[in-house]
């Protein structure tokens, strides 16, 4: 089987300071995989050098068979990769329709297939076609979630990148939101590689769980082996 991320001893960081050391991952096709750990510990970085905006200094990176070490972020995108950053990722003075304009623009959606993504977007997320004229920045912070996320997949990406899609989100919402992730990811049979400080629910929705600490990996396996919550707190 060909793996859509082979991972082998990745190391990155920024200017002086190194980040991830000898790092390894794998991932399979449709697979949702949650990555857990301390702040600092890297994970955000990681996701970073997987979309190419930061280089890894080391390392070997397997996308689908094809090393992607070296590769730039526009190839990135066309290997079917898509990245949503942490926070809420919405320009706010411009409406939903305009937002989604720019995201298939980004995605380089031909003309003729921009109203099917917008329907595909839709079939997960109803709400956005009732607000399509509002300003986004009226919108509230889980429907922005929704905005934010359902422009990143109008690339209809075989891999998405999701770092901590949870903040500034009620528990509710972000369950909500969770379950509209996992749907999507069947559905699309997208592979999932999923940051997030809220463990349990996390875990609750993944296939497979990695841990990291201080730059370096300290567990793969089983979601189940570390749902209890003094085995997660050994290994952070």
């Amino acid at each position: 089987m060909t793996l859509v991320w082979d991972v082998e001893n990745a190391s990155a960081g920024y200017g002086a300071k190194q980040v991830l050391f000898d790092l390894s991952l794998q991932q399979a096709p449709g697979e949702l995989v949650c990555l857990l750990g301390h702040n600092g510990a890297g994970k955000s970085t990681l996701l970073k050098v997987l979309y190419g905006l930061l280089p890894a200094r080391g390392g070997r990176l397997s996308h689908n068979g094809r090393d992607v070490t070296h590769a730039g972020l526009a190839a990135r995108l066309d290997a079917g990769i898509a990245y949503m950053p942490g926070g809420r990722g919405v320009f706010q003075q411009l409406t939903v329709a305009e937002n989604m304009r720019l995201g298939l623009a980004a995605a380089r959606v031909p003309s003729a297939a921009r109203d099917e993504r917008l329907e595909d977007v839709f079939a997960l997320f109803p709400i956005l076609r009732e607000f399509y004229g509002r300003r986004a920045g009226l919108l509230s912070g889980g429907q922005q979630q929704m905005l934010s996320l359902g422009r990143t997949i109008l690339s209809r990406p075989t891999c998405l990148l999701l770092d901590e899609p949870s903040i500034g989100l009620a528990p509710k919402l972000f369950q909500d939101l969770l379950a509209t992730i996992q749907r999507m990811q069947r559905q699309m049979n997208m592979a999932v590689l999923l940051v997030e400080q809220n463990v349990h629910e996390a875990l609750a929705i993944a296939d497979r769980a990695y841990v990291m600490k201080a730059g370096r990996m300290v567990y793969a396996g089983p979601p189940s082996d570390i749902d209890d919550h003094a085995k997660l707190m050994e290994l952070y």
